[in-house]
Parts: C-alpha cells; sequence; structure tokens
C-alpha cells in the first residue's frame, strides 16, 4: 500500500491490510501494526530496535523473548509501542509512549484497531478545538444569516425582511374586498352628472337594439317621424261642413250676471 505523508492530519486518516485481518490477535497486533506502510508507526521506536536485534541475538539460548525484552527494555529510552487493551478479534488498543527510565513513562497517542482498520483516537485538547470550532461556525453562520434580513433606509430606519414573508404571501389567497352598495345621494349625483354631459355634449350616434350597428342621430329622429297619411276627399267634405257650420252659429250670447 502506498505511504501516507506524515505531515498530513493523521486524526482524518486510517490504514488496514485486510491479509493480517484472518491472523489478528494479541500476539500478532504489534507486528501488525509495526508494517511500513502503516503511517502511525514510527521507524525510530524501541520496537523496531528490538525487531532489527532479534536475527543478530538468536544466539541466545538461554534467555527467553519475554527476558530478551525485559533486558533490552531497561536499556532503552525512547518511544516506544505497547498493547495496552485487547478484546479479541474485533478490538485493540495500541499506546505510543515516551519512556524516560525502566519506571517512567509517558503516554504520547492512543491506536484503537476495529475490526482491523487502525486510527488514532483525538487527545482531549482536538477534541475541545473541534467542538469550539463548531459552535463558532454555527454561530457565525447565524449572525451572517440574520444580516442578510437586515434593511435600512434613511427615512425609515432598520427593518427585518424575510424571505419566507413574500413566499408566505404569494401562497396565500387575496381575501376578495366587498363591494358595498352606492348611497341615493352617489347615485343621484351620478345621474345629475351625466345628464348635464349629456346636455354639453350630445350623442352624435345611436344603437337603438343590441347588436346593431350605430347610425346617426338625425337619421334615428327621421325614421321616428310618423309620415303624412292620405286624407280621403270624403273626410274633407265632412271636415268643411262642420267648419261652415261653426261659421254661421253667431258668438255665444252674452247672459246677465244676478248679483
Amino acid at each position: 500500500m502506498a505511504a501516507v505523508d506524515i505531515r498530513d492530519n493523521l486524526l482524518g486518516i486510517s490504514w488496514v491490510d485486510s491479509s493480517w485481518i484472518p491472523i489478528l490477535n494479541s500476539g500478532s497486533v504489534l507486528d501488525y501494526f509495526s508494517e511500513r506502510s502503516n503511517p502511525f508507526y514510527d521507524r525510530t521506536c524501541n520496537n523496531e530496535v528490538v525487531k532489527m536485534q532479534r536475527l543478530t541475538l538468536e544466539h541466545l539460548n538461554c534467555l527467553s523473548k519475554v527476558e530478551l525484552k525485559l533486558l533490552l527494555r531497561n536499556q532503552m529510552v525512547g518511544i516506544e509501542y505497547i498493547l495496552l487493551h485487547a478484546q479479541e478479534p474485533i478490538l485493540f488498543i495500541i499506546r505510543k509512549q515516551q519512556r524516560q527510565s525502566p519506571a517512567q513513562v509517558i503516554p504520547l497517542a492512543d491506536y484503537y484497531i476495529i475490526a482491523g482498520v487502525i486510527y488514532q483516537a483525538p487527545d482531549l485538547g482536538s477534541v475541545i478545538n473541534s467542538r469550539v470550532l463548531t459552535a463558532v461556525h454555527g454561530i457565525q453562520s447565524a449572525f451572517d444569516e440574520a444580516m442578510s434580513y437586515c434593511r435600512y433606509h434613511p427615512s425609515k430606519g432598520y427593518w427585518w425582511h424575510f424571505k419566507d414573508h413574500e413566499e408566505q404571501d404569494k401562497v396565500k389567497p387575496k381575501a376578495k374586498r366587498k363591494e358595498e352598495p352606492s348611497s341615493i345621494f352617489q347615485r343621484q349625483r351620478v345621474d345629475a352628472l351625466l345628464i348635464d354631459l349629456r346636455q354639453k355634449f350630445p350623442p352624435r350616434f345611436v344603437q337603438q337594439k343590441s347588436g346593431e350597428k350605430p347610425v346617426p342621430v338625425d337619421q334615428a329622429k327621421k325614421e321616428a317621424e310618423p309620415l303624412p297619411e292620405a286624407v280621403k276627399p270624403e273626410e274633407k267634405e265632412s271636415a268643411k261642413t262642420v267648419q261652415q257650420t261653426v261659421s254661421t252659429k253667431g258668438p255665444p250670447e252674452k247672459r246677465m250676471r244676478l248679483q
């Protein structure tokens, strides 16, 4: 597997070698952790020195492996890795520590292996830093969003302008205003104004029936006047006799007014 640059943030990466997963146990987990491609492993640690010296100290058959490790540990100072906790076959915890003396060590970091995948456990400072950054980012985002809704005008001052209110106003149907009936004074006044305007500006065309073509007013008046009917000669003679009888009769007699 390709090696990962040490300068990268180790809290955001993981490493796994699938060939080791079936044989992973408490005895082989440190060998699995010391693989060359593991970015969490330091090559200058005491574990690497012990691993290299096993080949040159095989002739010391009088010492067991445990005694050999204790002998080298008492003689060495520096960085080393130990198995802190094991819950086979799923969980292993490895600690990186700085050995000052045979009885004094300083913990540096912890690594946990879950189902063969190695992660670095975050320290307390990293956890607090991450939580604080998350909270500050949320607060800053809230302030930025609040400022985007703020409006200002010299004559009105400051006010809030929310987009949700505009969308709700568009969705809500506008209530229809009830048409109030006009009063008698309004109707009489309007009728008087219409009659006055009609007298000042008489219409030039008139539409006698709906759907018909408007015609000039003069033509409509001529059509409305009745034509003179032909008078029969007998009617003319009877009219003359009536006039003659009226003329032969003298004026009505004056009667004396009784007092």
